[in-house]
C-alpha cells in the first residue's frame, strides 16, 4: 500500500482577490488557518519580487498565526532572501520570476551554468541560516542530478506540462516523465514534491505515483472554496488524494 500524501495548499490567489479592489479583505492568513483547520500538511505562500498579491505583512503573520509548518516560495533576488532569513520559514522552495508572468512558469534551470551558481550561493546562505531548501525544477534527470550536487534538501516537480496537455497522448507522455522523474529523484534520496496546475480531476493520477510525498496546491482550492467554502475546499482535494492514493 503506498504511503500518505501531504498536501500543502497555497493562499496566493486569496491574496489575489483582496488587490483586485485594493481592499483589506480577504485576509490571506485567515485562509492559512481556514487550511489548517481542514487538515492540510503545510501552507504556502509566494512572496514575488513585485509582491502583486503576497505582502510582507501577510508572510509575518501567517508565519505567525499557523502550527503546520510555513513553504515560503520565493526567487535568488538578495533582498527576498534576506527577508526570508528574517522571517526563517520551515521551508523556502526556490522558483523562477519573471516580472511579466502570470504565473511561474516553468521550473527553475539549473543545468544552465549560470543559473547553477546563483541558486547554489542562495542555497548556502539559506541553510546556513536554518532554512530548508526545495528546489521548483521540471521532471528532467540533469536538474534532479543538479539539485544534489547544489545542496537542496528537497524537490518539488513542476507538473505544469502535464496539467496544461489537452491530448490523451500528451497527458500521458508527460505524466510517464514525472513517473521516471519522480523514481529517479527517490533513489537520489530526495523527498519529492510535485505542484502546479493540479486540480481536483488531474490529481488523481499524479497521486498514484509512489514516490511524489507531497502535493502543493493553491489555485484549484481557491477557486473551489468560492462555491463551497475554503474548509470544504481543502477537504474534498485531501479526501481525493487520499482515496486515489490508496488504489
Amino acid at each position: 500500500m503506498a504511503s500518505a500524501i501531504r498536501l500543502g495548499v497555497n493562499i496566493d490567489h486569496i491574496a489575489t482577490l483582496r488587490q483586485a479592489r485594493g481592499t483589506s479583505y480577504p485576509e490571506p492568513a485567515i485562509g492559512a488557518l481556514l487550511s489548517e483547520y481542514a487538515g492540510c500538511s503545510s501552507i504556502v505562500a509566494h512572496l514575488r519580487e513585485d509582491r502583486r498579491h503576497i505582502k510582507g505583512r501577510d508572510i509575518l503573520l501567517i508565519k505567525k498565526a499557523i502550527k503546520v509548518p510555513f513553504n515560503m516560495e520565493m526567487s535568488i533576488n538578495k533582498d527576498i532572501v534576506e527577508f526570508a532569513l528574517k522571517i526563517k520559514p520551515e521551508q523556502s522552495t526556490l522558483v523562477p520570476e519573471r516580472r511579466q508572468e502570470l504565473t511561474t512558469e516553468g521550473g527553475i534551470d539549473i543545468v544552465n551554468k549560470n543559473n547553477y551558481k546563483k541558486v547554489e550561493k542562495a542555497v548556502k546562505v539559506l541553510k546556513d541560516g536554518g532554512v530548508s531548501v526545495s528546489l521548483f525544477i521540471d521532471p528532467n534527470e540533469k536538474q534532479i542530478e543538479n539539485a544534489r550536487k547544489i545542496g537542496a534538501d528537497m524537490i518539488e516537480f513542476n507538473t505544469g506540462k502535464y496539467s496544461e496537455a489537452k491530448l490523451a497522448a500528451s497527458i500521458k507522455k508527460e505524466l510517464l516523465k514525472i513517473k521516471k522523474a519522480a523514481a529517479f529523484a527517490k533513489d537520489l534520496g530526495f523527498f519529492v514534491a510535485a505542484g502546479h496546475g493540479i486540480d481536483y480531476e488531474n490529481v488523481k493520477e499524479i497521486v498514484k505515483i509512489k514516490e511524489i510525498e507531497e502535493l502543493n496546491i493553491g489555485h484549484s482550492i481557491i477557486c473551489r472554496s468560492v462555491f463551497i467554502g475554503l474548509v470544504a475546499a481543502v477537504e474534498e482535494m485531501l479526501g481525493t488524494i487520499q482515496s486515489r492514493r490508496k488504489e
